[in-house]
């Protein structure tokens, strides 16, 4: 077949996926900032982070090139997702940390370290979208976890030790919840999160937005992240309100305004795949962008939705 006839490239996940509609929405930036802070509740991860990187100074370097890793693998090409991920892999493979109380020297590229900063975001995206109102049925939300087996190899891990499923996920939660802890590494992330620094003129700014967009991450954390930070968690119903009023608001910025942002993930997978690709969230519940396959919902209450969402 010539090239110019040749279909265009869907890249990693492709429209009718799960992941190509939930990348797309808003709140996917409280979710990352709320992955930020679990992933900080493990001593070994993110003394990896720390020894190996300025935090303080490049924080917002970090969150950009993690949402950039994100919408490379989601919107662009297989080749582009792919180079993503050996970028990655080898930036990793020449990094490590020593533990301070007992000398041991370890690469940041270890398998548990990688799994615990995988399951940690996507817990976060999950969670996030789900309970700020956009309806998933449960077997979409299954579909979601498992279609991230593929992001998963892409950062060294062996897809078959990934959780698949959302109960597979909380598994591995529950298994790996006695190594948490908020030490120092853990308090540095979470009083850069709630106060980053800032121009002076900006101040006003940090106070207004961002601290309002932090405190909604960090109060969407479960209740174990809570007594760990030592703060007392906010009550869930009224968590679950700012969640839904937050996204409703956000969801009303047209959606190509927002996608202008660089460097325009979403509007270059479109004019590469035609506008039958627009994602969106709301498509979940109809069903409408998902293709027929293993793990398609066969029923429209929004799972676990109706747990998180507020009163009429």
């Amino acid at each position: 077949m010539p090239e110019s006839a040749q279909e265009p490239d869907p890249g990693l996940f492709g429209p009718a996926s799960v992941t190509w509609q939930v990348h797309s929405d808003p709140m996917m930036w409280v979710a990352g900032i709320r992955a930020l802070y679990l992933q900080a509740l493990h001593p070994r991860a993110v003394r990896g982070v720390m020894q190996n990187s300025d935090f303080r100074k490049d924080a917002w370097g970090r969150l950009m090139r993690t949402a950039r890793f994100v919408g490379t693998t989601t919107y662009g090409t297989t080749e582009a997702a792919e180079r993503a991920g050996a970028r990655v892999r080898k930036i990793h493979a020449m990094l490590g940390a020593t533990d301070p109380d007992t000398g041991e020297r370890y690469g940041v590229d270890e398998p548990p370290l990688l799994l615990w900063v995988h399951c940690a975001e996507i817990d976060s995206y999950l969670h996030v979208i789900r309970r700020s109102g956009i309806r998933m049925p449960d077997a979409l939300a299954d579909r979601y976890v498992d279609e991230h087996r593929r992001s998963a190899r892409l950062v060294g891990l062996d897809p078959g030790q990934v959780p698949g499923s959302t109960a597979e996920l909380a598994a591995y939660f529950a298994r790996v919840r006695p190594e948490l802890a908020a030490g120092p590494d853990a308090r540095a992330v979470d009083d850069f999160l709630r106060r980053p620094p800032t121009h002076p003129l900006l101040t006003p700014a940090r106070a207004l937005l961002w601290r309002r967009v932090a405190d909604l991450a960090y109060a969407s954390l479960p209740p174990y992240a809570h007594r760990l930070y030592g703060r007392t968690a906010p009550p869930a119903a009224a968590v679950t309100r700012r969640l839904v009023r937050t996204g409703t608001i956000l969801r009303t910025i047209p959606a190509r305004v927002r996608w202008q942002l660089p460097p325009k993930h979403i509007l270059g997978a479109m004019a590469r795949l035609g506008p039958g690709s627009r994602p969106a969230p709301y498509k979940l519940d109809r069903g409408d962008a998902i293709l027929d396959g293993p793990g398609r919902a066969q029923r429209g209450d929004g799972g676990d939705s109706a747990t998180w969402r507020t009163p009429g």
